[in-house]
């Protein structure tokens, strides 16, 4: 393999694309039939056409129009930057037969080593039997019944992926070509342009360091191969070309993994050195994991890239102010988990009792129970699974990046459909406690709140840093609310502003104001330790300390 790589002028490494993995799979579409005579059957009956729009695909899926909508939503969410979906809300036929495939991945699932220990039952809830509807290899499930050094790690899951595209792949190249191209493969434009779809799985990597086009990447390899083969041989060295690439990419990742748990470095090894330089060096999605009873804020420059993942917290507070692409709540309960701005999707999965604030694009709430979901979302949020008491709300904050990081990440404040939920249903056929044979039934249907429980959310002002003229008022809120949303903040606001305005004018002796002062402090110090709002207050303020010290030393 080092023989190879040095002949050759370009050195390709290949990571499974996180998106298609992480968003892409749909609960409804996974299958027991063989995927490839499936889709092959179902690509033959797309022959007359290039595109699909969902009713056409509702009829050849057997699916209901909403489904079919969601599919074809899904595959634009995941799509490589650059590569759009047409505005008419059609899908190209390749990218559709690909992302079908895909829903017969099976996730990794976490072993089942170690029995609770008193430092975990001390910290996270015990198993309630709301766990019985939550597939068993769900992260909060795992996290109760194993010790964190067991949950699978980003790494872990790429090596999974790469497994699972090394045993599929020459399936899907398959599947690209064609109905009869096989016999007529005239044009090497026309095979690069169906080969390029695999840009919605994979993405590949010059000398492990720079992503690079997939049609680039193959011609590299055409005009480097000394063997010159006729045209009617392309698609297969291309496609021992992609699987031999796969193939080196899971060693070096495997390598990696195996270097790391043994604490070594192999520095006598020099073939292991030249495979360590090569390992992929793309931005991980940042992770806030196993949080139990704090505050965690991050912003902009505090994160890495353009995803998240909020993992197994427990009554903690989290804050991440940005702008960006995907984000991830999974298997959290007791919690308030705030967002910024996302540009496609957010997946909030396996949480009981969490409120999550969020202004985003599209949401997928999966086997949820007593959430709240304040949403600022442009097109229809999804629920999928067995979900239980959810209830939606318009969104309900603001800081001073907001209006910027909407812009970034380009969502329209014109749109908010929070209140227009879409149920797809309980069946979760990727669920390994599902039963064969058991057909869906009518799922929870998210409820809206109560205008009279609907308040505002008020971000900390040392994280908010607002000037005098952008107060967090109703105004602030950049997205619109519902009048009886509004009257009801009103009321509040009018109602605060009585009893300010009754200690205004009420007449005491200096000596009766400060022990009616000194009461209040003292019914607010009770107020915040009862209701655990202190903790949140500490840690808020270590942070801006921190963050104080980290600016002057920038300065």
């Amino acid at each position: 393999m080092g023989d190879d790589r040095s002949q050759s002028p370009l050195f390709i490494l290949v990571r499974p694309r996180r998106e298609a993995f992480d968003y892409g799979i749909l609960p409804f579409l996974a299958s027991n039939v063989n995927p490839t005579l499936f889709l092959s059957n179902l690509k033959n009956d797309f022959r007359s056409s290039l595109k699909i729009d969902a009713s056409v695909l509702s009829d050849k899926l057997k699916v209901s129009k909403d489904r079919a909508c969601f599919i074809i939503e899904t595959i634009a969410s995941i799509l490589p930057d650059g590569v759009k979906l047409d505005d008419r809300g059609v899908v190209d036929v390749d990218h559709l037969i690909l992302f079908l495939y895909l829903q017969n991945y099976k996730r990794m699932a976490p072993c089942r080593i170690n029995k609770d220990s008193p430092a975990v039952s001390d910290v996270w809830p015990s198993i309630s039997a709301f766990d019985k509807c939550i597939s068993l290899d769900s992260p909060r499930q795992f996290l109760r019944s194993n010790s964190r050094h067991f949950i699978p790690s980003q790494a872990d899951e790429d090596i999974h992926q790469l497994s699972y595209l090394q045993k599929n792949i020459a399936n899907m190249l398959t599947l690209l070509l064609e109905p009869g191209e096989e016999k007529n493969r005239d044009s090497l434009v026309s095979i690069l342009d169906r080969f390029e779809h695999l840009g919605i799985l994979i993405q590949f990597f010059k000398d492990g360091h720079e992503e690079i086009p997939l049609r680039q990447a193959i011609s590299f390899f055409l005009n480097s191969d000394e063997n010159k083969p006729n045209l009617s041989d392309h698609v297969t060295r291309i496609s021992e070309w992609v699987l031999h690439n796969i193939d080196v990419s899971l060693e070096c990742s495997c390598h990696k993994v195996t270097e790391k748990e043994n604490g070594q470095l192999n520095a006598s090894d020099g073939s292991s050195n030249q495979t360590r330089n090569f390992v992929v060096s793309s931005p991980l999605p940042d992770v806030v994991e196993c949080m139990s009873k704090i505050s965690v804020v991050k912003k902009e420059h505090d994160l890495k890239g353009s995803s998240v993942k909020v993992m197994n917290c427990y009554d903690s507070v989290i804050y991440l102010l940005a702008p960006l692409k995907y984000a991830t709540i999974s298997g959290c309960s007791d919690s308030t988990v705030v967002l910024g701005a996302v540009g496609k999707t957010v997946r909030v999965e396996g949480c009981e009792r969490l409120q999550i604030i969020m202004a985003a694009k599209r949401v997928c709430v999966i086997n949820c129970r007593e959430c709240i979901y304040y949403m600022g979302v442009n097109e229809r949020p999804v629920f999928l699974g067995d979900n239980h008491k959810l209830q939606v709300a318009p969104y309900n904050t603001f800081y001073s990046q907001l209006n910027e990081h909407i812009n970034q990440v380009s969502l329209n404040v014109n749109i908010n459909r929070w209140n227009e939920p879409l149920v797809l249903g309980m069946t979760d056929l990727h669920d390994v406690s599902h039963s064969a044979g058991i057909d869906d039934v009518e799922a929870e249907t998210p409820t809206c709140i109560d205008p009279q429980l609907f308040a505002k959310f008020v971000i900390p002002d040392w994280y908010r840093k607002e000037s005098k003229d952008t107060p967090q008022s109703i105004e602030a809120n950049p997205f619109v609310l519902p009048e009886k949303y509004t009257n009801n903040l009103m009321k509040i606001d009018m109602a605060l502003d009585n009893v300010q305005q009754t200690f205004r004018d009420t007449q005491l002796a200096e000596e009766n104001k400060r022990e009616l002062i000194y009461s209040l402090h003292l019914h607010f110090k009770e107020w915040l330790y009862a209701s655990g709002n202190v903790r949140q207050l500490y840690c808020l303020q270590d942070d801006c300390r921190l963050e104080q010290g980290l600016a002057q030393v920038r300065i």
